[in-house]
C-alpha cells in the first residue's frame, strides 16, 4: 500500500521554547534542598514546528513539515531557543480559583553552538501539495532555497500560500520569489503590531472606526506598505480582539472583524499573563477552513470563514494556557478548533471599512450606523423597550463600569482619558499632577463619565474630592483646597481632584488659570513664604461656561476680528500656558444634539440613559421579560423632543414628576402637568411628539382618499399587470390595502430617516431621491408582503384574488419592473398628500 503524500506543507523558521515553573518545596528529612521552591521545566517545539501540529490538529490531516525527535529537544544544536518563566493565572480572569499556567516573564534567546540560527529541512516535501504554509520570522529560512518546499520553487504549479511574517520591507529571496510567481495564491498574515513596531501609523484600542481608518489610509499613503498593498489577500490581526482583511481583487476593499464588547487588547486582562503562539493558532484556524478550497472565487468566502474561527481558536488558546498541570496536561487539541457558525456569527461581527479621506467623512463614519438594517430611531425605541443587550450586540460598545457608551467620538475621548490614568499610575517617581479637562453641558454627567473611567482601573487606590471653583471666595479657598488633595496623597491614596467651573470669573475673564500653572506643571503650590509639594494627583478641569474644549479655545471662532481679539484676551488670562499643560482633555456629549449632520447618535444616548433610569429608579416597571411597560407615545417624545433644558437632569427630573408610585405602566396621564413640563422641555413640542400616533390617525381618511384617486389613475395607465384593470374585485382590495397602507406611513419614512412634522401652511413638495425612492418601496412591499402571508395570500404567476393568489408575493428583486415602477409611484403621491393635510416630511 503506497501512503498518500501530504497536501499540507507547514515549514519556516523554527526554535524551541525552553519553559520552566517554580514548584512548591516539602518537608523531606533525608535532602535539604527539597525544603525550597524546585523548579520544573520542559522544551516546547516553537515557531513552524509549532504551527504544524496546530494546524494538524485544526484539520486532522497529515501535515509535511520538518522532524525533530521529541527526545533530542534539548540537545540540538545551532537552533533558536526561547526562554520563558510561567506562573499560575486566573483560567478565565478575576478571582476564580481555577487557574492555568501561562507565561509570567519572556526571559531571551539563546543558540548553542553558533551564532545563526539552523534552518531544517522538510522531511516527505510533496511538490503537489495543496496548501503551503510558511512561518517567516527572518531567522534564515526565507534567504536559504535549499529548505523552500518544492510546491512553491517553480511557477508552474499553483498552490494556496499562507505567508505569516512579522517583516513589512519585504526585501527578502523568499518574497521577492513569492511576488514573482505566487502573489495572487497567496495570503499574507502580519500582527499589527509588528506593523506598528515599523513606524507605521494605526492607532491601538481608541475606537475600532478609528483603528480600521487609520489601516486604510497607510496601505493607500504609506510608501513602507506597498508590497503589502500589491497583495491579494491581506490580513492583519489585532491582538485577539479584531481582524482587517485586504483583498486587492475586490477594489482594494477593507472588511474588519471585531468583537462588540471588547477592543483591542482588552481580552487578554492585566494580571492574567501572556502566550506564545497566539497568532499560529489563529492561521491553523484560517486553514481549517480553507483547505477544501476549490476555485479562487470561493476562496474570498472561506477566508470570511477562515477569520472568525481563527480568532475564536486563539482565544481559546489563551484561555487553556498551558494546562492545570504544567508536567502532565495537553495544553493543545482538536477542541480548540470546534466550529459554531451560529455563535461565531454572533460573537464576531463584520463591517466593510469605509474607504474615504475627507475629514469630515472619517468623523462621521459609524459602525452602528453601517450595521443595521434599521434606523437609529428604531434601535432607541429597542434599547428603551428591550435593554442594550438585544439592541446593541451587533455594533461596538464601550463599558467603563457604570458608564456604557456606544458613541464613537466619546469612546474615543474616554478610552484616550484611561490610557493616560493607566500610564500615570504606573509610573512611580512622579512629581507633578496628571492634568485633564473635561467639557460639556450642565447636566451632560461630566464628573460621571472621568470617574468611571478611573474606576476601572484603580478603585481601592483612586479617591475623588470635588471643589467648585466658582463659590470660592479668594486665593486663600484654593490654597486650603491643596492641602486637602495633599492630606489625600499623603495618606497613600491617589487624588482625583474636580475643579468645577474653573473658567468661571475671578477678578477678570479666566481669572483662576493662572494660579493652577505652577502645581499643573511643578506638582508645588505657594502659602506665604511656604512651598508645599502635592504629590500625585488626577487634576480634571470641568468647564462651566465651556461646553467644549474648541469654544474654551476659541478654535471655532472663525471672525477675524474676534480671533484677535480672543486671542489678546486668552493669552492675558495664561490660556495658552494653561492649555499647554494638559495633557487630555474630554467633550461630553449630553442628551442634545450638538451638530445636525456629524452628531446623529444623540437619540442612542438619550434612549441609554432612559433605559438605566427605568431600571434604577422605577424597577417596578419592567417586567419578567425584561421590557419596559412605558407608553410608546413618551418614549417616542422623550427621545426625539429637540431640547431638553438641563440635559440629563430634566429627563431625570420628567420621570420623578411623574406620578409612578404603584403604577404598572408609564401612561400619558401620569406625566407632570404641561406647566411643570415647562421647566425641562418645550411642552407643545413634547406633547406634539407624544400625540402623534393619535395626531396622524387622524389624516389618515384625506391621505386615503387622496392616494386612492391618484393611484387608480395610474393603475389603470400600467399595462404590465395580467389582471383587467376593470375588475370589480381587484379595485376593492386596492382600496382595502391603499387605506392600510397609508397608516404606515410613518414607519417607512423612519426607516430611511424621515420624519413627518407638522406645518400651518403650504410648503414645497418635496422629490424624493432616486436611492431613497428604491429604499422606501423596497420596504414598502416587504410591510404589504408580510401582511398578505399572515392573510393566507400565496404566490401565483396570474392573479386569482378569490383563491388569494397574487404574483407580487414574491421578494422585490424578483418582482418584474412594472410592478416595482407602480409601487415607486405609488410612494411618489405621498409627499403632496402628506402636505395637503399640513404635514411635510423632512430628513
Amino acid at each position: 500500500m503506497v501512503n498518500k503524500a501530504p497536501e499540507i506543507i507547514v515549514t519556516g523558521d523554527i526554535n524551541l521554547n525552553l519553559l520552566s515553573c517554580q514548584k512548591e518545596g516539602a518537608v523531606d528529612n533525608n535532602f535539604n534542598y527539597k525544603l525550597y521552591p524546585n523548579v520544573s521545566r520542559r522544551y516546547e517545539k516553537g515557531g513552524a514546528l509549532l504551527l504544524s501540529k496546530l494546524i494538524s490538529l485544526s484539520t486532522g490531516l497529515d501535515v509535511a513539515s520538518p522532524i525533530i525527535k521529541d527526545e533530542n529537544l534539548s540537545s540540538v544544536d545551532n537552533i533558536l531557543v526561547s526562554v520563558a518563566q510561567l506562573n499560575k493565572f486566573s483560567k478565565n480572569g478575576g478571582e476564580s480559583k481555577n487557574k492555568v499556567y501561562r507565561v509570567e516573564e519572556f526571559s531571551g534567546y539563546y543558540i548553542d553552538g553558533g551564532e545563526e540560527p539552523r534552518v531544517f529541512p522538510l522531511s516527505n516535501d510533496n511538490k503537489d501539495a495543496k496548501i503551503v504554509v510558511l512561518d517567516d520570522n527572518n531567522n534564515g529560512f526565507n534567504s536559504n532555497e535549499d529548505v523552500w518546499p518544492l510546491a512553491i520553487k517553480g511557477s508552474n504549479k499553483t498552490p494556496t500560500i499562507l505567508y505569516k511574517t512579522n517583516k513589512i520591507d519585504f526585501n527578502n529571496k523568499l518574497w521577492i520569489h513569492i511576488e514573482k510567481n505566487h502573489l495572487k495564491n497567496t495570503i499574507v498574515i502580519i500582527n499589527a503590531e509588528d506593523l506598528r513596531a515599523k513606524g507605521v501609523k494605526i492607532s491601538k484600542g481608541l475606537s475600532w472606526e478609528r483603528t480600521a481608518l487609520d489601516f486604510v489610509w497607510q496601505m493607500k499613503n504609506n510608501p513602507r506598505l506597498k508590497h503589502l498593498s500589491k497583495c491579494t489577500n491581506l490580513i492583519i490581526p489585532f491582538g485577539l480582539e479584531g481582524v482587517i482583511y485586504y483583498h486587492k481583487e475586490l477594489n482594494a476593499e477593507s472588511k474588519l472583524y471585531f468583537l462588540t464588547d471588547e477592543f483591542e487588547g482588552g481580552f487578554i486582562k492585566e494580571g492574567t499573563g501572556k502566550m506564545y503562539g497566539l497568532t499560529s493558532c489563529f492561521v491553523a484556524g484560517l486553514v481549517k477552513t480553507i483547505v477544501n478550497n476549490q476555485n479562487e472565487e470561493e476562496l474570498p468566502d472561506l477566508i470570511d470563514e477562515g477569520i472568525r474561527l481563527g480568532m475564536v481558536s486563539a482565544q481559546r488558546y489563551f484561555i487553556n494556557g498551558f494546562g492545570i498541570d504544567f508536567e502532565n496536561d495537553e495544553y493543545s487539541d482538536e477542541s480548540l478548533f470546534k466550529y459554531d457558525e451560529s455563535d461565531f456569527n454572533e460573537y464576531i461581527q463584520d463591517v466593510k471599512i469605509k474607504d474615504t479621506f475627507d475629514a469630515s467623512g472619517q468623523a462621521s463614519w459609524y459602525i452602528i450606523k453601517e450595521k443595521s438594517s434599521t434606523n437609529l430611531e428604531e434601535i432607541a425605541y429597542e434599547i428603551v423597550k428591550n435593554g442594550e443587550n438585544s439592541a446593541l450586540k451587533y455594533i461596538p460598545i464601550a463599558k467603563f463600569r457604570n458608564l456604557k457608551t456606544v458613541d464613537r467620538t466619546e469612546i474615543e475621548a474616554y478610552r484616550s482619558i484611561k490610557n493616560l490614568i493607566a500610564e500615570y499610575i504606573s509610573k512611580d517617581n512622579v512629581t507633578r499632577p496628571l492634568s485633564i479637562a473635561v467639557f460639556g453641558t450642565p447636566g451632560s454627567g461630566k464628573s460621571f463619565g472621568v470617574t468611571e473611567v478611573a474606576a476601572t482601573l484603580a478603585p481601592n487606590l483612586i479617591e475623588k474630592i470635588d471643589f467648585n471653583l466658582s463659590q470660592f471666595q479668594s486665593v486663600n479657598d484654593l490654597i486650603a483646597a491643596f492641602h486637602k488633595v495633599r492630606d489625600i496623597s499623603l495618606n497613600g491614596k491617589l487624588p482625583l481632584v474636580f475643579f468645577d467651573e474653573f473658567d468661571s470669573s475671578f477678578g477678570g475673564s479666566l481669572g483662576w488659570l493662572k494660579y493652577f500653572l505652577a502645581p499643573m506643571q511643578d506638582g508645588i503650590f505657594r502659602e506665604g513664604d511656604s512651598i508645599h509639594p502635592i504629590g500625585k494627583a488626577i487634576f480634571v478641569f470641568a468647564g462651566g461656561t465651556s461646553s467644549t474644549y474648541e469654544s474654551f479655545s476659541g478654535e471655532n471662532i472663525k471672525d477675524k476680528d474676534k480671533i484677535e481679539l480672543f486671542e489678546n484676551t486668552f493669552k492675558s488670562a495664561k490660556g495658552p500656558d494653561f492649555i499647554s499643560r494638559l495633557r487630555g482633555y474630554v467633550n461630553i456629549l449630553g442628551l442634545n444634539q450638538t451638530d445636525k449632520d456629524l452628531d446623529q447618535l444623540f437619540i442612542i444616548r438619550r434612549a441609554m440613559l432612559l433605559r438605566s433610569l427605568l431600571v434604577r429608579k422605577v424597577p417596578y416597571l419592567i417586567n419578567d421579560n425584561g421590557e419596559a411597560q412605558v407608553d410608546n407615545g413618551i418614549i417616542r417624545a422623550l427621545l426625539k423632543i429637540s431640547k431638553f433644558k438641563h440635559e440629563s437632569r430634566s429627563m431625570e427630573a420628567i420621570l420623578e414628576m411623574s406620578m409612578l408610585s404603584g403604577a404598572k405602566k408609564w401612561e400619558q396621564s401620569q406625566l407632570p402637568s404641561q406647566d411643570q413640563l415647562k421647566l425641562h422641555v418645550d411642552e407643545q413640542e413634547f406633547y406634539h411628539y407624544m400625540m402623534f400616533d393619535e395626531f396622524f390617525s387622524e389624516k389618515t381618511n384625506n391621505l386615503s382618499e387622496y392616494i386612492l384617486n391618484e393611484y387608480k389613475k395610474m393603475y389603470l395607465e400600467n399595462n404590465g399587470t395580467d389582471v383587467d384593470s376593470n375588475d370589480t374585485v381587484l379595485h376593492k382590495y386596492i382600496e382595502k390595502w391603499i387605506v392600510e397602507q397609508v397608516k404606515n406611513i410613518p414607519q417607512i419614512l423612519h426607516r430611511d430617516n424621515y420624519e413627518l412634522n407638522s406645518i400651518k401652511e403650504d410648503s414645497n413638495v418635496i422629490k424624493f431621491e432616486k436611492c431613497d425612492l428604491e429604499s422606501l418601496a423596497r420596504y414598502q412591499h416587504e410591510i404589504w408582503m408580510k401582511k398578505r402571508k399572515k392573510e393566507g395570500w400565496k404566490y401565483g404567476k396570474k392573479a386569482d384574488f378569490d383563491k388569494l393568489i397574487c404574483p407580487s408575493i414574491t421578494g422585490w428583486n424578483n418582482l418584474n419592473d412594472d410592478t416595482k415602477k407602480v409601487i415607486e409611484r405609488y410612494i411618489e403621491l405621498w409627499p403632496e398628500a402628506l402636505i395637503r393635510s399640513n404635514l411635510k416630511i423632512e430628513k
